[in-house]
């Protein structure tokens, strides 16, 4: 999740409670601060990464997922622009996802240090199913060179 809009940490925690009241969430890590990927002439990103259970199906959840950015006031006006969340299934289990409307696991993992440190964080030694490389060797490996600050 990364909010980069308003109050920040309290973004990531009032969708850390929406996601919760629906699914059970097993783990969070710290929040990072990290500069603004892709578009970046806007202010910094706060990232957070949450394991949770659910018993929604991926695409079910990923319509959950939507639904609570859209609550919490996400307007999708410019790709990378400023947002008050965003909210990404990284991983499902180690389901292999590929639909027009959903990719996993999320095809950027490996390219970006804000997604990685907070998933090595919670989930070092969980294997990318299609890359079959743990989460702290893909950071290892990663050419991405943002600061990720925890908060």
């Amino acid at each position: 999740m990364g909010s980069n809009m308003g109050d920040k940490r309290q973004q990531l925690a009032t969708a850390v409670e929406k996601i919760g009241s629906s699914n059970s969430i097993i783990k969070q890590s710290c929040v990072y601060e990290t500069a603004a990927w892709g578009n970046t002439d806007q202010p910094s990103f706060y990232n957070q990464v949450i394991q949770i259970r659910t018993d929604y199906e991926p695409d079910i959840l990923l319509q959950l997922l939507l639904q609570i950015e859209l609550q919490m006031g996400r307007e999708r006006d410019e790709k990378w622009g400023e947002r008050i969340i965003d909210i990404d299934i990284l991983y499902y289990d180690d389901q292999i996802v590929n639909t027009n409307t959903l990719t996993i696991p999320h095809p950027e993992i490996p390219n970006r240090r804000f997604t990685l440190v907070p998933l090595v964080e919670i989930a070092g030694g969980f294997v990318h199913p299609k890359l079959n490389l743990s989460q702290d060797k893909l950071l290892s490996v990663c050419q991405d060179k943002l600061e990720v600050v925890p908060i």
